[in-house]
């Protein structure tokens, strides 16, 4: 098993990554001061792949478990979800005391954790991802959030959990278009941050998508570093952790116009690619790093190019990004593997170009 701490000060905590930690969470649990009434919010697949398990885990070493399904799927990541948890928390008398355990991949972190966030100003959080997209990007660094009006993560907060527990073994049951979903967020993080990383994933690919436990291990393990580094110099989205964001401006524009048809990573990968194309365009990115991006986006089993969506609703989905200031778009663009900076002064026209292809 590996540990890495996220280093926020009273905030901090450590992410644990390894095979068959769910058995022993109850382990980790008591270790960080938990003793008495739990409940996991999860899915209906989740639950019965992991969840029910758990649960029998957590009484035998002593703790009162609940658990709280919702149904699967990003329309659920929504104020009336969150509405309706709320009221069953009431009914199973949690208390300001009482984690909640965000059992499920990127929507059930999002959606269990502003559940947490907000009921009574804030309940511990403890996530535990089981997707691959979760445990190398959504479940670190505390954004929690749920969608409103099709726009996607519009109301949410900064609530960091008291613990991650990434069991790679899980990622066993995930189908593959779920597992390239979370390579998209693995190559995003390598490519704004790492160049040495990326070439990594480059050379064992093969070994990632076979599930090669070592290999696995190490690439979620690095990930979750390059997030940990970036949320510890910026937690709250100030500056330097809007590079996490590459290929998110339009990705996130792609998502919501396709009413979430299009995943996420997928999304993503288009995303990078966009940004990247936009790099080059300008003069910036070298022609030979953006073959070699799209290339192992390829090698993913992931979209290279722009969906055919309204181009026009495009561009009002990308100008109602989050990052929007003072009507300019904010773009994250690299300049090389490994090197990405922010900029407002992509052109409308230039973003437009690179939509049409």
């Amino acid at each position: 098993m590996r540990k890495v701490k996220i280093n926020l000060g009273l905030n901090s905590y450590q992410i644990l990554i390894g095979s068959d930690l769910l058995k022993e969470s109850g382990q980790w649990l008591k270790e960080i001061g938990f003793s008495d009434k739990l409940v996991i919010i999860t899915n209906p697949i989740v639950q019965k792949l992991y969840g029910n398990s758990l649960k029998q885990a957590l009484l035998k070493d002593g703790f009162k478990v609940t658990i709280l399904s919702v149904a699967d799927g990003e329309e659920q990541k929504s104020l009336e979800t969150a509405g309706r948890l709320y009221t069953e928390l009431s009914k199973a008398y949690t208390e300001r005391g009482t984690p909640i355990l965000a059992l499920g991949g990127g929507v059930i972190g999002d959606l269990a954790g502003f559940v947490a966030a907000t009921y009574f100003r804030g309940v511990p959080l403890v996530q535990i991802p089981t997707t691959l997209l979760a445990q190398v990007d959504s479940s670190i660094g505390g954004k929690v959030a749920v969608n409103h009006g099709q726009l996607k993560n519009k109301i949410g907060a900064f609530y960091q959990p008291r613990l991650v527990i990434s069991d790679i073994s899980t990622l066993k049951s995930l189908p593959s278009g779920e597992f390239a979903n979370g390579l998209a967020e693995m190559i995003k993080s390598a490519f704004i941050r790492d160049r040495d990383f990326f070439t990594f994933i480059e050379t064992n690919l093969d070994k990632i998508k076979s599930l090669d436990e070592g290999v696995l291990e190490e690439v979620v393990c690095h990930s979750a570093r390059i997030k940990a580094e970036v949320v510890k110099k910026d937690e709250t989205d100030l500056g330097l952790r809007h590079i996490l964001n590459y290929g998110h401006t339009i990705g996130h524009a792609i998502e919501t116009v396709s009413d979430f048809r299009v995943n996420h990573g997928g999304a993503v990968a288009v995303g990078m690619l966009a940004a990247a194309r936009i790099s080059n365009k300008l003069g910036i990115l070298d022609t030979g790093e953006l073959a070699r991006l799209k290339s192992l986006i390829l090698g993913a089993a992931l979209p290279t190019e722009i969906p055919d969506l309204d181009r026009g609703r495009l561009i009002q989905a990308i100008k109602q990004d989050k990052k929007v200031s003072g009507g300019k778009i904010k773009f994250v663009l690299p300049k090389a593997i490994g090197d990405v900076f922010i900029t407002d002064q992509v052109s409308l026209s230039l973003i437009e170009q690179v939509l049409a292809g």
